[in-house]
């Protein structure tokens, strides 16, 4: 079943989290661990996140380096059919633009395609560490709306080169990203609605957004875009504040506003015990709100938050 359509024949709001790969070198049972804490609150989905690769500079001696293209996080593919495969919960791997070409991307879904792995997440990607700005790889996309056009080509059967695909199988559904507070590259909140209504007409089936700690951020953003004719799920993204470095972290990497509320609580904390419970008695409001607002699902953000994710669902699931 389709997450668009797990969500929708639940009769409660449906609960969902991100997880990221392994670290390289390193082991899948942690990761195993934290779905094990969380799978009593019957996920309907999980997602696995995609890294592209970085250059790093090696030295080697006599003042010279050498450039060397490193992922640290691979496996989006082997995560996603481990955590389908063990615990039999739909996963979704984020399918991105960064760091990969059409060719890539084509291996990517014949992959999935061979693991009947079929709901994606197609998402553009952040710019490389080394990067001013977004490049895209040589022949890669440059937009999720280029991806979702690619995907949707694979559905009908073409392959990237024009040839055809022989044997066809279920077809990818996916969802896409969407920003309350905008996207930190667009020049105002118009144009990101309007890129969003581009990739709803490509065929997105469902929306998910970048965290936030402000529901008034939200239901203006969802009345806005219902405004436009977009009518697709709006999924709420949330992860509990945890460190008072937060304050500041979360501003500057994912472009939101801390509430002043919440700003001036945190502030008053004394150790990490009373910020990480505040995170959570305010994560727990937001989300009883939000399910009284009437959201289909709420999609959890749990890495570095799993413990305190387990609390806002015990008390609101």
């Amino acid at each position: 079943m389709k997450v668009v359509d797990l969500i929708k024949h639940t009769d409660k709001t449906a609960f969902s989290f991100e997880v990221l790969p392994p670290i390289k070198g390193t082991g899948i049972e942690k990761l195993y661990q934290d779905v094990d804490t969380l799978r009593e609150f019957d996920p309907q989905y999980i997602n696995i996140t995609t890294h592209r690769s970085e250059y790093v500079y090696r030295e080697l001696g006599n003042g010279l380096f050498e450039r060397a293209r490193l992922r640290r996080r691979p496996g989006t593919v082997a995560v996603a059919a481990a955590l389908h495969n063990k615990y039999g919960i739909t996963t979704v791997p984020h399918i991105l633009c960064s760091g990969f070409s059409r060719e890539d991307i084509e291996y990517e879904l014949l992959d999935l395609q061979f693991l009947n792995i079929t709901d994606l997440l197609v998402l553009r990607g952040d710019k490389a560490k080394h990067e001013q700005s977004f490049t895209p790889e040589p022949n890669g996309p440059s937009h999720a709306l280029e991806l979702a056009e690619q995907i949707n080509q694979f559905n009908k059967g073409v392959f990237v080169d024009g040839s055809p695909i022989k044997i066809t199988n279920t077809p990818f559904s996916y969802g896409v990203a969407c920003y309350p507070e905008k996207h930190e590259e667009a020049p105002n909140i118009e144009q990101d609605i309007y890129w969003l209504k581009k990739k709803v007409e490509a065929g997105a089936e469902y929306a998910v957004t970048q965290l936030f700690y402000d529901n008034s951020k939200y239901f203006s953003f969802v009345e806005r875009v219902r405004q436009e004719g977009i009518n697709i799920p709006i999924i709420p993204g949330i992860k509990p504040l945890r460190k008072q470095s937060h304050l500041t972290m979360v501003p500057k990497t994912f472009k939101v506003d801390i509430p002043q509320d919440l700003a001036i609580e945190a502030l008053k904390c004394q150790t990490e015990e009373e910020i990480e419970a505040l995170g959570v008695e305010w994560c727990i409001n937001q989300c009883k709100e939000l399910i009284a607002y009437g959201v289909p699902s709420i999609h959890f953000y749990s890495v570095g938050a799993v413990e305190s994710i387990k609390q806002v669902a015990k008390a609101i699931y």
